[in-house]
């Protein structure tokens, strides 16, 4: 199989996520290795959707701990009650920050990053990670991208 994406720059946003995730689907199905898969995915929607940083942070070690990542440099460890993260992994569920300099705590792991979304991947009600998405305008994610970012979180939870 080929690891290429084909995404068609003139489509809207929902258009996109419709074209993206059957192709992020085809492109981690069979496999078994979860960081690979994580790497890829992050990759995609990175590349797919042209979002500022797109990664992911793991449950470990009584933290959030950085893993698989496309963009700036980024925080490596983030305690569980600090930032838009730490949000997400306490209420387990999607936090959308429209001004991320608005958000009570917020890191800022890079000065670019102006509006912000993290989604949380469940197993037995334990967050096992959480999908962060950065971008560098304010006010860059909306409905559309919680509906097909938490469609993708469920990909990521069967590989669990």
């Amino acid at each position: 199989m080929a690891e290429s994406l084909i995404i068609d720059t003139a489509l809207s946003k929902e258009e996109k996520y419709k074209a993206l995730l059957p192709q992020i689907e085809a492109l981690t199905s069979g496999e078994t290795d979860l960081i690979a898969n994580i790497s890829n995915l992050v990759a995609a929607l990175r590349q797919g959707m042209g979002f500022f940083w797109v990664g992911v942070y793991f449950n470990k070690e009584n933290q959030l701990v950085l893993g698989p990542f496309q963009g700036p440099i980024a925080c490596t460890r983030i305690p569980y009650h600090k930032g838009v993260c730490g949000a997400c992994y306490t209420q387990q569920k999607t936090i959308l920050v429209p001004d991320v300099e608005a958000f009570p705590g917020h890191i800022a792991c890079s000065s670019d990053s102006k509006s912000e979304i993290v989604l949380p991947a469940m197993k037995d009600g334990e967050v096992k990670l959480v999908l962060d998405v950065d971008s560098d305008k304010l006010n860059d994610f909306d409905e559309v991208d919680q509906q097909y970012l938490e469609q993708l979180m469920k990909l990521v939870e069967s590989w669990y």
